[in-house]
């Protein structure tokens, strides 16, 4: 795959959990590996669910070997000089570097793979995401089903006891099935900041209504 007369490109892969992001970015990277590209993986330290913070794991337990990273400026460091194929997972979490890193390994040549989660549990633009999607020669936005109605999802609605989280809960907080579903825009609930909602559109219908 070459989208150009020069090799080195940006890759993103987004969209909500549960949507497939981290089992796409894998078998992009096995088919690097059959092409005989010489592939690095890296994640950030802060996902350590399902086989453990040395490997990028689906939530259907699809897993392949990755670094973990404290920062976009390691990953850097750690990049070796003959690598073709960089794929960084939850890129969401790392730093606001992540941004000219990749466009440094992509000017190397380096055809760079990003998988994140685009939005946060308040359905808000998630660290670095919204910018690599901008910069990105391919962006792909993928969806799950939204357990509520079957509709295709397009928010991570976090849970806490079981009830929507609200909206000054800590924006990071790491999960899996028992934290999180996939839902759609109209199911998707958050508490205060859906009340503020309310409150401002019955605001705005009553100036109108005075008109």
């Amino acid at each position: 795959m070459n989208y150009g007369k020069h090799p080195g490109w940006i890759e993103v892969i987004s969209g909500v959990m549960f949507s497939g992001k981290s089992e796409e970015l894998i078998r992009r990277v096995r088919r690097g590996l059959i092409a005989r590209r010489r592939v690095q993986v890296f994640k950030s330290h802060l996902d350590s669910r399902y086989a453990g913070l040395y490997s990028v794991t689906s939530h259907d337990g699809t897993e392949f070997d990755a670094s973990p990273v404290d920062s976009a400026a390691e990953i850097f460091r750690l990049v070796r000089p003959d690598a073709e194929i960089v794929a960084i997972d939850e890129a969401q979490f790392l730093d606001a570097d992540v941004l000219p890193v990749a466009a440094a390994l992509a000017a190397r040549g380096i055809r760079v793979i990003l998988a994140g989660t685009d939005t946060d549990f308040r359905g808000e633009p998630f660290g670095s995401m919204g910018a690599l999607m901008a910069v990105a020669e391919v962006v792909d936005k993928l969806q799950a089903i939204c357990v509520v109605c079957g509709d295709p999802a397009c928010r991570n609605q976090r849970l806490l006891d079981g009830k929507p989280a609200r909206y000054d809960s800590p924006t990071i907080m790491i999960g899996g099935r028992e934290s999180y579903e996939a839902r759609c825009r109209h199911c998707h609930k958050v508490p205060r900041r859906d009340e503020d909602q309310r409150e401002l559109l019955e605001g705005v219908e009553g100036r109108g209504s005075k008109v």
